[in-house]
């Protein structure tokens, strides 16, 4: 069969970005804390851009020689060429003002965990070859304080990277010395592990020894909280299986979390990117941020100004000619979109705000109305596409915490009473009846369903079952608990 060369033509409808549209989606998905690294960046890079300083301003004096007394919002508003220009959020809120109140976070000064174990391990009388050896398993303990390599892997590693000739045995030993290190915990492979290294420095007591039996030997079934069957083996009474289970509820099992760059809650710091505040019913929203107002350098715009006048007269000026206009441009482009994305999150956010009024006004979840990206995309008059980028990882704070932007879109469901409820008022009363169940015959998917289906709410047990999951709720069987 003959192979033949065949040539056709085909049509393709293919939409493509604009170097300024990637650029605003950029801008528009970085967090608070990246556009203020950002605007910092571009300020540093870019000689044709400058931030506005007021109190300069107000020091110089005016034309007539009277004093300078317009505000940083009329120089702000200035910059445009009427009002009907002005974005939103100048006229409704603006960036902090010294007695605003400050939501940067809160950063503990102390030692890294790396740091700590440094510090004590130093303390002991090891040989150089023992120091290497400990300086490299000190570097391999996560955030939480867990060594998940082995042994094995380590030595072999520390033979190749640095030459060093060791075995084994000689990882081991050191590693026993950096699992007596404080915290109690630190170095274990696994849970089990670290629970146990902290149950070996109680003392002697009954309620310790058994505690450390049931982790020691029954951790399968204490994970999955089959306490009958741990009583019965060990012939335990529920009182004695009480004070060993509370001793086991008292051990850390991320100890390395205690400091900074753990994963605990106590050490992510959120930067809030909006605040609403409440005050005799009425809702003040505000864009926050530290980003200063950005203008053109004067000698640039003078020069890209001269610019259009006269040619340039050599290759030098030429050079120099394209340099102003690539800065000038690049600088100009920049403020226009930073403006733009500012604008876009205020109103984005506004709109959620308008959506959710009566959550921002009770903060009480059942309140919550359905609301999805298609809603606030039709309120604002922005694409799907921008409403999803203005809100992933942004924040904003209240009265009472810190929500993620994306906590108040949520699905709705049909009620018997024939009006939509939001997902996040049924995931509120299943919450509630969880949390009166008896720990002891906790209610199974199926019940919880009828439960929720006798106050009105047309729902399925898979989606009892999704909720439940998203609330971090275990299942019935690992719900089940001794009464305190």
């Amino acid at each position: 069969m003959k192979e033949a060369l065949h040539l056709s033509q085909e049509q393709k409808l293919q939409q493509r970005l604009s170097p300024q549209q990637v650029q605003f989606v950029r801008l528009l998905e970085m967090s608070r804390p990246e556009m203020e690294d950002e605007v910092r960046h571009e300020i540093e890079d870019n000689p044709a851009i400058e931030a506005v300083d007021a109190h300069e301003m107000e020091s110089l004096p005016t034309e007539d020689g009277g004093k300078f007394e317009e505000s940083s919002e009329d120089m702000q508003r200035a910059d445009y060429k009427n009002d009907d220009d002005i974005p939103s959020y100048r006229f409704e809120a603006s960036n902090r003002s010294a007695d605003d109140k400050v939501y940067d976070p809160v950063v503990v000064s102390e030692n890294s965990l790396l740091d700590y174990l440094t510090e004590q391990i130093n303390e002991r009388d090891l040989t150089p070859e023992q120091q290497r050896i400990a300086d490299y398993i000190i570097g391999n303990i996560d955030d939480n304080g867990y060594l998940t390599r082995s042994v094995t892997a380590i030595s072999d590693d520390i033979i190749f990277q640095t030459g060093l000739n060791v075995t084994e045995d000689d990882v081991d030993n050191v590693l026993q010395m950096i699992r007596d290190l404080d915290p109690a915990g630190i170095g274990a492979s696994d849970l089990r592990d670290c629970l146990l290294l902290q149950l070996e420095r109680f003392g002697g007591k009954r309620r310790n020894m058994q505690a450390y039996e049931i982790i020691d030997k029954y951790f399968p079934e204490f994970s999955k909280k089959h306490y009958d069957k741990i009583m019965q083996a060990m012939g335990m009474e529920e009182g004695e299986f009480k004070e060993a289970l509370a001793t086991i509820r008292s051990l850390n099992p991320k100890p390395g979390s205690l400091f900074n760059g753990g994963d605990s809650d106590n050490s992510q710091h959120i930067i809030p990117d909006f605040s609403v505040e409440v005050d005799n019913g009425k809702i003040t929203l505000t864009l926050l941020n530290n980003i200063p107002e950005l203008q053109i350098e004067e000698s640039f715009q003078v020069m890209y100004d001269n610019m259009s006048a006269r040619k340039p007269a050599n290759r030098n000026e030429a050079e120099a000619s394209s340099f102003v206009k690539d800065k000038y441009e690049s600088a100009a482009t920049f403020i226009k979109m930073l403006r733009q994305r500012q604008e876009t999150l205020f109103n984005t956010m506004r709109a959620i705000v308008d959506c959710q009024k009566e959550f921002f006004l009770t903060e009480d979840e059942s309140t919550l109305k359905p609301m999805v990206l298609k809603d606030i995309a039709a309120m604002t008059g922005y694409d799907i596409s921008v409403i999803s980028r203005a809100t992933a990882g942004k924040y904003v704070i209240t009265q009472r915490g810190i929500y993620p932007l994306r906590f108040f879109f949520n699905e709705g469901l049909r009620h018997e009473s024939g009006e939509d409820v939001s997902s996040r008022e049924i995931q509120s009363a299943l919450k509630k009846i969880v949390e009166s169940e008896n720990k002891k015959k906790p209610y199974s998917d199926e019940q919880l369903c009828s439960m929720l289906q006798s106050k009105g709410y047309e729902i399925a047990r898979r989606t009892i079952a999704k909720y439940r999951e998203k609330l971090g709720i275990p299942v019935a069987r690992l719900r089940k608990e001794l009464l305190k």
